[in-house]
């Protein structure tokens, strides 16, 4: 393309609402858009379109105005006044200061203006910007070349940055703004040729058609600011959307919180440290939560078996990565349309996106006034729940004033004191294989073996080596060595009822403890839950009639739901005290039911996913023999807040144990890959202990003819030349043509 030196908005297009770009030759160019109010007769210059691939001009063409030259830097340098001392347009670059009209855009989500320039940093301050503050929306200023446009899909009028980019039409009159999914995709229009589709962001910056880069005399005349700078005003702006960059340098402003250590004192130090960075993850959780209301939301309406009320809907931010939702999470469902009075009303996710749907189940707690009539002008809030940062603080509490909270040799053990080694004195099994799964290999009888001799262990499993397997031998010889309950744990749910379903096959009685909020939910390990136990429950008469009256009714009379609140006390107690195992997340440990138990054993699972207050929560119901699972070569616990991670909060006890040259005990045998794939992670991760306990043969797919390089070795590394696009998220990359790669050789 040529440079173009006029603009005109066309209001009449057959496009609908089209930007139309014309050059020295009057060749016509349009730019579909949703523009509701658009400019008309704008008379622009000297902005340049992209080439065909949409990235980079061509040769000819200028993007910003001529480089200084050396001998007029001193020029210009003398002549500069330090902005920070002049009053600032409102459409100023709220990171350097830069306020070109045609160089700036205002985010729609925090109505901040941001330029295209990189600075000191690697993406342009826009780009920096929304992905730091998980915006997605702009618009253009309204003296720039393409007027007060909001960029948006001409099809679904997504208004996603990442997503958007923009198809030349074939007839080269007509230039088409399309989201990458789904309309890029299926777009059937003859006139666009969609395999010419391209993002307006690229490498980290918008196209310079749309938004034109400031020139070099204006970033020399910008305030500078390094990343370092950008990260902590954009850490401020969460507390206080106001604040500026002289701000940080105020005293208290952007103070990190203490470090964790290898060793403390005593306990109380211990908690003094975690308990504040507690706090800011929950507080920076519960700000994240409440910043993610959605409106304007379609629901469909549906009756579960339960006869509950069930909203199906789409939640676009949770498409685009902004939002983490589970299973039993709570939402709240608003409606203030003009077709029903103001309703709202919370319930519990039951079914969350997958490869067959997009939609989120949300069951409602009650069924009264919903405006099940209603499908548009939904909104959803998301409901935060203190329960398991306060469970983290309890624990740590608990571990300070509490000295039967753990036996001495484990609270020095945590605390990182030298201590000498301890043997417990012990009864062995004959056979360290248990009933109902499979015979242990050596690797994993001698951990079996170590463990039952040792107050603290720690188990290391590579991936594919049975450790959910030596897991449950292990539950399974404690229960019947040791008097009382044995505590299993786990960070995720999906890990607590795997190993549920492993220790229920030995034979042991289990009791699957779960939240109120997922008593509903349907898993593989329902019929152990606790709920479910006692609704089975044939000893209670009484407390069956209550249940199958409150089923048809759907509510007890005052007396009648007192009375069955009080059996189903005494029901769940008299279950969870028969159990020889009871099972729950780390955090459901700090669950009431389980308040005037104690437990002298406790397995954590997965240990290395979870942080180390969350950790805590088990072991402090009285424990004298810990067992820990997991490997810290593998992803360590989520923490979403920066400072926090910072201080040390991301690293789990496990891996802080290690660290104290507590030398986990490995399991060394793979049954999951072919050896030729377990090569790499056993020399690169385990320093080549991995043995292989499947044969190549073992690991052929039969009937599947490939041209692998190597005949007998199937792996490859192949070299990707598609170019690399920002995600919708904004936080991370995508490659269409990998993934094209990719499901060609899956065929």
């Amino acid at each position: 393309m040529d440079t173009f030196d006029n603009f005109q908005y066309d209001s009449t297009s057959a496009y609908g609402g089209a930007l139309t770009v014309v050059d020295d030759n009057s060749s016509v160019y349009t730019a579909g858009t949703h523009d509701p109010e658009p400019n008309t007769d704008l008379n622009l210059s000297s902005l340049s379109l992209s080439d065909s691939n949409g990235s980079h001009p061509p040769p000819n063409m200028h993007s910003h105005d001529a480089p200084v030259l050396e001998e007029d830097i001193y020029g210009v340098l003398d002549d500069l006044k330090d902005e920070s001392s002049v009053d600032l347009p409102p459409h100023a670059c709220s990171y350097c200061g830069i306020h070109s009209p045609a160089s700036v855009v205002k985010c729609l989500i925090c109505s901040k203006w941001f330029c295209n320039a990189r600075g000191n940093t690697s993406a342009s301050h826009i780009v920096n910007h929304l992905v730091r503050a998980k915006h997605r929306e702009v618009i253009l200023h309204s003296e720039s070349p393409l007027g007060e446009t909001i960029p948006e899909c001409y099809n679904c009028g997504s208004k996603n940055v990442f997503m958007l980019g923009f198809i030349p039409a074939k007839s080269d009159t007509v230039v088409v703004l399309l989201c990458r999914q789904p309309c890029a995709q299926i777009s059937k229009d003859i006139s666009w040729n969609a395999s010419l589709w391209a993002p307006l962001i690229d490498d980290r910056s918008f196209l310079s058609w749309l938004v034109k880069p400031p020139s070099e005399t204006e970033q020399l005349r910008s305030r500078q600011i390094s990343f370092t700078q950008i990260n902590r005003l954009e850490d401020l702006w969460r507390d206080n959307a106001n604040a500026t960059l002289e701000d940080l340098e105020k005293p208290g402003v952007d103070d990190e919180p203490q470090q964790i250590l290898v060793r403390y004192e005593d306990a109380y130090q211990y908690q003094n440290i975690f308990g504040p960075l507690v706090k800011i993850e929950a507080d920076y959780d519960k700000r994240l939560k409440e910043s993610q209301t959605q409106t304007d939301l379609m629901v469909r309406w549906d009756l579960g078996l339960n006869q509950k009320r069930v909203a199906w809907f789409g939640l676009p931010k949770l498409e685009s990565g902004e939002v983490r939702l589970a299973v039993g999470d709570e939402l709240r469902l608003r409606y203030n349309g003009e077709l029903h009075k103001p309703w709202e009303g919370i319930g519990h996710v039951i079914k969350i996106p997958n490869n067959i749907s997009d939609e989120i189940g949300l069951e409602l707690r009650r069924a009264e006034g919903v405006p099940s009539e209603c499908t548009h002008g939904f909104a959803v809030d998301f409901v935060w729940k203190s329960t398991s940062f306060d469970r983290m603080q309890l624990a740590m509490k608990t571990f300070a004033v509490d000295e039967k909270s753990v036996s001495g040799f484990i609270y020095h053990k945590l605390l990182g004191h030298e201590l000498e080694p301890q043997i417990l004195r012990t009864q062995m099994p004959k056979r360290f294989s248990v009933p109902g799964l499979p015979e242990l290999n050596h690797s994993q009888m001698y951990a079996v073996k170590s463990v039952l001799q040792k107050p603290l262990s720690l188990i290391q499993g590579p991936p594919g080596t049975g450790k959910t397997v030596t897991s449950a031998s292990i539950v399974y010889h404690l229960a019947k060595m040791n008097p009382g309950q044995v505590l299993v744990c786990a960070p995720s749910n999906v890990a607590v009822d795997q190993l549920t379903e492993k220790i229920h096959a030995t034979g042991l009685a289990v009791v699957r403890l779960t939240a109120k909020s997922r008593e509903a939910l349907d898993s593989s390990v329902s019929y152990l839950t606790l709920h479910q136990q006692v609704a089975n429950n044939t000893t209670h008469v009484e407390l069956q009639k209550l249940i199958l009256l409150k089923n048809e009714q759907g509510e007890l009379s005052s007396t009648d739901e007192r009375k069955y609140k009080t059996l189903i006390r005494i029901c769940e107690k008299e279950i969870l005290q028969k159990a020889d195992v009871i099972c729950c997340t780390c955090v459901g440990a700090g669950d009431p039911r389980l308040g005037k138990l104690k437990f002298r054993t406790v397995l954590i699972d997965e240990a290395t996913q979870a942080a180390e207050p969350e950790c805590m929560i088990p072991l402090v119901l009285g424990c004298k023999q810990v067992v820990l699972v997991g490997d810290h070569q593998q992803l360590g616990p989520v923490i979403m807040n920066k400072k926090a991670a910072r201080a040390g909060l991301h690293q789990s006890l496990f891996e802080r144990l290690v660290t104290l040259q507590n030398r986990p005990i490995r399991l060394q045998v793979q049954y999951r890959m072919h050896p030729c794939l377990s090569q790499f992670p056993s020399d690169m991760f385990y320093e080549g202990t991995l043995q292989n306990g499947v044969t190549a043969p073992q690991r052929l797919r039969k009937n599947v003819d490939f041209p692998w390089p190597v005949p007998d070795t199937p792996m490859f590394f192949y070299q990707n030349l598609g170019q690399e696009e920002i995600s919708s998220s904004g936080t991370s990359f995508l490659n269409r043509f990998a993934t094209f790669a990719s499901h060609t050789t899956h065929r």
